[in-house]
């Protein structure tokens, strides 16, 4: 096998490949070149990313990091036969997705940290240009540049219909997102939140008439995910019952909605492993006129009464938690008590990055004047401009995204390290650290080998405006 010169002169020494296949890794050379291996499967040639990603696909193979569904310990989890105290932390990787994904691992490692997952929203895909191919090879190679080993939970976030009207999605809504879950779960990404509540219609009389529409079009996606599934992996599956920023949910809602799911369940087929609540909070927090954020209940109780109602009565893991980044840091630790399964964290991570005392600050001016100029049509009457920068700035990360990479490592280091700060703090107060062999146990990942065939195919871009991330 004949690979790029520019791909050769990187891997010599570190990874050797004889016949189409990663014959060897010298695990100890990993950090010299590593990174040189990433930027390639980014900003490379065509003929470059393609064999950067099959090369980290395949090192990630070899040596232990490999992606694999979280189904069979949340399914452990909703049978009570794992502990229920600790609640799976699911973060998003927005921007320097790569400097990232080696913090979260870093401190995994040192932590034994095993039930994390690393996500990305449809809406995320568009806005900052990360395919789903490519996230999966950015949040892998920062797992094995790290030495972090294990099944790695990659999860597609709010595959969300827009609606066009009460219980109605938009023209073509659904074979837009059947089409992008098939390029994810091709990627790796073997976790997928299937997200229909933007359907569910509220000016219905009952919780059974409201969640209809939501559990018919689930019941269409997963019986379509179901059939793209590679040989030995059942994908984890999630469903939501109310819209993040919404009504908040209810344990009617929640049994409405899965009775009627597992109801249409061809039979024989596994269904959801885990519910998404509202209760109370919205994406992004509520950012008031300078700039700062308001204060969000949350309502624990929701979580807590749904978790358990989902165990007992239909034997899955229990309630998601969505949008409590950017929650006082006083509030993690009350998820585990109320047993909820799953928490998403993303913009608190953002913050930490734009807001870091070191971060460029004419590049941040640079950020917000594209803002101004392109996406003014966004911009909510009453707004300040604090509140349309906070609330938006997430959409440049597409625009900036070479000029993230290329942000000094020195300055790199210093937001790094306030982040890597943040996920130990995340990881102790869900109680997550020290499940490493727990998850190993319990849902270990099945070796997949690719080849090269399988990479380059690329997604391209939607309209996302108005989908939860």
């Amino acid at each position: 096998m004949i690979l790029p010169n520019t791909i050769q002169k990187i891997i010599d020494g570190m990874v050797e490949v004889r016949e189409r296949k990663v014959m060897a890794v010298v695990e100890n050379n990993l950090k010299e070149k590593w990174d040189e291996l990433v930027w390639q499967a980014v900003w490379g040639s065509e003929e470059e990313k393609r064999t950067a990603r099959w090369l980290i696909w395949e090192v990630g193979q070899h040596v232990g990091v490999q992606p694999a569904s979280i189904n069979a310990l949340y399914m452990a989890r909703g049978r009570e036969e794992v502990g229920l105290d600790f609640t799976v932390p699911a973060i998003n990787l927005r921007a320097m997705a790569y400097d990232m994904a080696k913090a979260v691992f870093k401190q995994a490692k040192k932590l034994r940290v095993g039930a994390l997952i690393l996500e990305l929203a449809r809406s995320e895909i568009n806005y900052t240009d990360q395919s789903a191919e490519e996230y999966v090879a950015v949040v892998l190679a920062g797992a094995i540049r790290e030495g972090w080993r294990g099944p790695l939970y990659i999860q597609a976030d709010h595959f969300q219909a827009k609606a066009s009207g009460p219980g109605e999605p938009k023209e073509g809504e659904i074979e837009a997102i059947k089409q992008l879950t098939q390029e994810a779960i091709k990627a790796g990404f073997y976790n997928i939140d299937i997200d229909m509540s933007t359907l569910v219609d509220l000016e219905r009389e009952t919780e059974t008439e409201q969640q209809e529409p939501n559990i018919n079009y689930s019941l269409e996606m997963a019986k379509f995910i179901r059939e793209l599934e590679p040989k030995g992996v059942t994908v984890s599956l999630g469903g939501e019952i109310g819209h993040i920023g919404g009504k908040n949910s209810t344990v009617e809602d929640m049994r409405e909605f899965v009775k009627g799911f597992n109801k249409g369940l061809p039979k024989g087929m596994v269904g959801m492993s885990k519910i998404s609540v509202a209760t109370g909070t919205h994406h992004g927090g509520v950012v008031l006129p300078d700039g700062s954020l308001a204060d969000v209940p949350v309502d624990f109780k929701v979580l807590a009464d749904i978790s358990k109602a989902c165990r007992a009565e239909f034997q899955i893991s229990g309630a998601v938690q969505h949008g409590a980044s950017t929650l006082p840091d006083e509030f993690f630790a009350q998820f585990p008590k109320t047993e909820a399964i799953e928490i998403h964290l993303a913009t608190g991570f953002q913050n930490i990055i734009l807001d870091h005392p070191s971060f460029p600050k004419n590049f941040l001016e640079e950020m917000y004047a594209w803002l101004d100029k392109e996406k003014i049509e966004d911009k909510k009457e009453g707004q300040t401009d604090e509140q349309f920068h906070y609330s938006e700035r997430k959409k440049t990360f597409g625009q900036f995204k070479k000029g993230f990479w290329e942000i000094e490592k020195g300055i790199k280091d210093e937001i790094m390290a306030e982040l890597g700060g943040k996920f130990e703090f995340m990881y102790k107060e869900l109680k997550v650290i020290n499940t490493q062999e727990m998850v190993k146990k319990a849902c270990p990942a099945v070796e997949i080998h690719k080849t090269l065939a399988d990479f380059g195919k690329g997604e391209k871009a939607e309209e996302v405006n108005g989908l939860a991330d």
